[in-house]
């Protein structure tokens, strides 16, 4: 049946003729150069209003309104006919008026910013070929590609033999350390890829109080439950405390669980310090657990001869976690999982899915990298960091990296030095400095609980202010005990020493008041 299927099928193939209702008449309704010109108008108005006035120091960061207002002021609204090719490049302005600008040089307020031309139209050629990475076949240069920037990647980590091990791009850091987790598992314990987590003794996952929350929620995600994250103590400076480490290991062994691994930071989200890698290590080895390190935001300065040494120990590390889109300012998204281990991702993830990954192709099957995702189809993520990084080469983006930090450097000093700024570490380990700004009616209260209460409500007010007049993006948090405080976060090196003097200008002039 299937066979005579087949051949009527083939039959009625042969009988089709064009008419106006099949599909090359529709297209051919409407000629390529409508297309072309639209593409071409759109391209020329995103460049002219997002790449450049976007990124212009008089520009605005946002135009801010409250969602009620917004809804009023854009054309949300899904509609049965569609719009004209003028209503739509009228959307697209309005997309880019009413968006944050990221790439603009007074948005410091995430682990990412600015706008990199290469990395830039890397992305839109990725967009453009809409390629999918799990075969060979469908992303054969993509594949080559991948397979080639993270073999770069895991010997500047310095992983044995000159960069052994795997690795994948994957959707974000909080995935990549999700890949961690799994790795680990499946490490301790091949026989949970079939039997789960049902019956097997409780494993036991250690990170920092400082570290990134996406190694709790992966861990509930996929079945640990958070009450099996241990949060480690830090010291004054954000860095893992190794003896409460240690000292959390052992009570785990004497209720009977089990160690599983332990996921250090280098370069935590709001200090930016980096944890004693090489301290993990020796505590990793002597309970046999899996060491991670998420260097999602740190990981970049390993491209400086004179910062990789904040990540000492990094190669001894089980796996890495690494941002590009973070320190080294690729486009988002460009996240990477890094593993010394050559087999753990296949042999941890695969199925084997007969419709994609057959094993009687033409060509050699070990080029079909999909069956270690957990993802099936996926971006190539690669092609904007291979593109910026052959654009830039190895010295450049080590210049990059040394730039940010030497802005930071001098913006930390001159928070030292001005009258009302106060540092909340001393002498930050990464690009990201924290501080307060006490306003002129505080400065001589009495540091107690009313001083506290008043200051804690400075940052917030002074963040709406900037927000609501465009001028600047900064975040701020509490940590712990501590009043809100302001984070200014660098890695865009297109900045200067003028522009951080302006932030603590526009600080203290939205603070005025208060």
């Amino acid at each position: 049946m299937l066979a005579n299927a087949a051949n009527n099928n083939n039959n009625n193939n042969n009988n089709i003729t064009s008419t106006k209702d099949d599909l090359s008449s529709f297209v051919a309704s409407h000629p390529a150069a409508e297309f072309e010109g639209f593409i071409r108008a759109c391209v020329d108005e995103i460049i002219k209003l997002a790449v450049f006035q976007g990124t212009n120091r008089s520009s605005k960061v946002v135009e801010w309104h409250e969602p009620a207002e917004l809804r009023q002021l854009f054309d949300f609204q899904l509609r049965e006919q569609g719009e004209s090719q003028d209503k739509l490049r009228e959307l697209l302005r309005e997309t880019i008026r009413f968006s944050v600008k990221t790439g603009h040089p007074y948005f410091i307020n995430q682990l990412y910013s600015g706008v990199d031309p290469y990395a830039l139209v890397g992305q839109w050629l990725t967009d453009a070929l809409n390629p999918s990475v799990y075969t060979y076949e469908v992303a054969p240069l993509f594949t080559l590609m991948e397979e080639q920037v993270l073999a770069e990647m895991r010997r500047i980590v310095g992983f044995p033999n000159g960069g052994q091990g795997d690795g994948i791009f994957c959707p974000g850091g909080s995935i990549a350390n999700g890949y961690a987790i799994s790795c680990a598992r499946y490490r301790h314990s091949p026989e949970s890829k079939k039997n789960g987590l049902f019956n097997a003794k409780p494993l036991i996952i250690f990170t920092s109080e400082d570290a990134h929350y996406s190694v709790e929620k992966l861990a509930m995600f996929m079945g640990f439950g958070s009450d099996h994250v241990r949060k480690i103590a830090t010291n004054e400076v954000g860095k893992m405390r190794l003896s409460d480490l240690e000292k959390q290991v052992k009570l785990c062994l004497e209720n009977g669980w089990q160690p599983l691994m332990v996921s250090a930071t280098a370069g935590t989200t709001v200090l930016g310090a980096f944890d004693d890698l090489a301290g993990i290590s020796e505590v990793c080895k002597k309970y046999n657990m899996w060491m991670h390190v998420d260097a999602a935001w740190g990981g970049g300065a390993l491209m400086s001869k004179k910062y990789r040494h904040l990540l000492n120990g990094i190669e001894r590390a089980d796996s890495v976690t690494w941002n590009p889109h973070k320190l080294l300012a690729a486009s988002q998204q460009c996240s990477t999982f890094l593993t010394r281990h050559q087999q753990v991702l296949a042999q941890c993830h695969s199925t084997n899915a007969t419709y994609l990954f057959q094993k009687d192709k033409f060509y050699d099957t070990s080029f079909d990298t999909g069956d270690k995702h957990i993802q099936c189809g996926r971006r190539a993520d690669v092609f904007k960091f291979w593109f910026m990084w052959k654009a830039k080469g190895t010295q450049g983006l080590e210049a990059h990296v040394e730039k940010v930090f030497r802005m930071a450097e001098f913006f930390t000093a001159k928070v030292r030095e001005r009258p009302g700024f106060e540092l909340v570490l001393e002498s930050p380990e990464c690009t990201n400095i924290s501080f307060w700004y006490v306003p002129p009616g505080l400065r001589e209260m009495e540091r107690n609980r009313e001083f506290y209460d008043r200051l804690h409500k400075v940052a917030p007010k002074v963040k709406e202010g900037m927000i609501k007049k465009g001028s600047m993006m900064i975040t701020y948090q509490p940590l712990r005990q501590l009043p809100n405080f302001f984070r200014l976060v660098l890695q865009n090196s297109c900045l200067e020493e003028s522009d951080m003097v302006y932030f603590l200008d526009e600080i203290e002039s939205l603070a005025q008041n208060l």
